[in-house]
């Protein structure tokens, strides 16, 4: 969390136009390999790279509009979906014999808060590279002017994460947003308007990461050093870091979760002791925070009856809890903001807020202001940092569900899990510069799907557009979930016998 301080008022945020610089896309596509890098991704192995080079020779054509609409669980995402465009869609081009021009490349929509915590530098090279930013706790019509500009008549196809924000979990797909099919729609409108025959597309990528090895001691080590910001013992030799038999009975009667294989997650004993750890490592993040709400915003959060046997009481206690505590937080934010009538879901509450601060933060009458005016937009800059922090804590926890672990007891997922719980803790510590143990590097994996063709049911949105909106975004849902529950190691072997290559 910032530190305390005064928020000055700013000027009103302002348009940051695309201007696509081919020298910028080369330096970046040198550059690629070691940011890459610096995300420990080693590799990506692409499954259908040859269809979405096929689709970029039908656009570049003038056969099809296409628009990407790929998965976005990490900030890693961007780097692997360049690296999908400017290098394994132009290698497996030149294997199926396939010309395309150069530069291969997509434009694409990011989110207008980038270049707020990253910079103006930041902002100047995605604009550099295409990139359209977007403020999405409201109509940014302006936004959406250019992407429409850009889908129905840009050089490059448009790339869209559906999403709109990231979950940090490889296997769990967030809700979509219905604006990318409206986006498609639109093309189609535009299309017909000007009399031109090409289809709109969507073709859904899915993306994942699998981390090479199983270093279980690394997850260990991250848990003793979360619990050491929790001011616990490591909690290696019993559920309490308790050394003696009671911590071992304890674990003794601990259920092991569903699934448990592998090294270090065989069912046994460490498995079992290993799980319960983090979950007692979210309830006391849970129960801090609840002291916190209690005592500095007056909330009444009473403790919860546990009827059920351990460890079903602490497992369904931590889910109620957490989604408390999810309300009461954004509650508080919304209270400071007044947003006084919360709808939505908490995605959708948590734009309003970020969009409610930014309008009191950034401003566009601050030139006509006395002195006297200034510091008091200063003070409403700062309060409204202030409730957007609240709002930020909810954006940590959001994705959190309680039962993703127990469900699939992977290395990959506990890896997930502990870090969304780093990052909160070392964000509310003020130190976000801080990273966890390394536990491995990583593998990306991408799946190209089957495209939609958006223009065959043009003729459904003309008769009910809500209707053929959400029947769009309800399939491509569907396929990226199958494309997801596709991608990885396990499933190459099927894939290749199904005749699907990988780049």
């Amino acid at each position: 969390m910032p530190r305390a301080g005064i928020q000055p008022a700013q000027s009103g945020l302002r348009f940051l136009p695309a201007h696509f610089s081919p020298w910028v896309h080369r330096l970046s596509r040198w550059a690629l390999p070691l940011l890459l890098r610096t995300r420990e991704i080693v590799d990506c192995q692409v499954e259908g790279a040859e269809r979405l080079a096929q689709l970029f020779s039908e656009h570049q054509q003038g056969r099809v509009r296409l628009l990407i609409a790929f998965r976005h669980p990490t900030t890693t995402d961007p780097l692997t979906m360049a690296r999908l465009i400017w290098e394994e869609v132009p290698r497996a081009a030149r294997a199926a014999g396939l010309t395309l021009r150069r530069p291969v490349h997509s434009q694409f929509l990011y989110d207008r808060g980038i270049p707020l915590w990253a910079g103006e530098a930041a902002g100047w090279i995605l604009g550099a590279l295409g990139g359209i930013p977007i403020q999405r706790g409201k109509l940014d019509r302006v936004a959406l002017k250019a992407a429409r500009e850009v889908l129905a008549q840009g050089p490059f196809p448009l790339a869209i994460a559906p999403e709109g924000a990231t979950n940090n979990h490889g296997e769990l797909l967030g809700p979509l947003e219905p604006g990318l099919a409206q986006m498609a729609f639109w093309c189609c409108d535009d299309l017909a308007a000007a009399g031109r025959q090409e289809r709109v597309l969507i073709v859904p990528i899915a993306l994942k990461y699998v981390t090479q090895g199983r270093d279980w001691p690394a997850i260990d080590t991250l848990l003793d050093r979360l619990e050491a910001q929790l001011r616990r013992r490591p909690g290696r030799h019993g559920a309490e870091g308790s050394e003696g038999a009671e911590g071992s009975e304890a674990s003794d009667n601990t259920a092991h979760p569903a699934g448990a294989g592998g090294p270090m997650g065989d069912g046994s004993m460490a498995e079992a002791l290993r799980y319960r750890r983090l979950i007692q490592l979210g309830d006391n993040v849970i129960t801090l925070l609840e002291d916190f709400y209690r005592e500095a915003h007056g909330l009444d959060l009473p403790p919860l009856s546990t009827p059920a046997p351990y460890p079903s009481c602490l497992e369904n206690g931590f889910i109620t809890r957490l989604e408390r505590i999810r309300n009461a937080a954004l509650g508080v934010a919304e209270s400071r903001l007044q947003l006084l009538r919360p709808k939505g879901s908490l995605g959708e509450r948590c734009r309003r807020v970020e969009q409610a601060g930014w309008d009191r933060i950034y401003r566009d009458d601050l030139k006509a202001m006395t002195p006297l005016e200034r510091s008091l937009a200063d003070w409403q800059a700062t309060e409204a940092r202030l409730a957007m922090d609240h709002m930020r804590l909810v954006e940590y926890f959001s994705t959190l569900s309680g039962s993703y672990v127990a469900e699939k007891p992977s290395f990959d997922r506990y890896t997930e899990v502990l870090q969304i719980l780093w990052r909160a803790i070392t964000w509310i510590n003020g130190t976000s510069h801080d990273k966890p143990p390394e536990l491995g590097s990583r593998l990306a994996w991408l799946s190209v799907g089957e495209p939609i063709d958006v223009t065959e049911r043009h003729g459904r949105y003309l008769s009910g557009r809500r209707e053929a909106v959400e029947e769009l975004m309800a399939d491509l849902r569907a396929r990226m979930l199958a494309e997801l529950e596709g991608a990885g190691p396990g499933s190459q072997a099927a894939r290749a016998g199904r005749g699907t290559s990988s780049a």
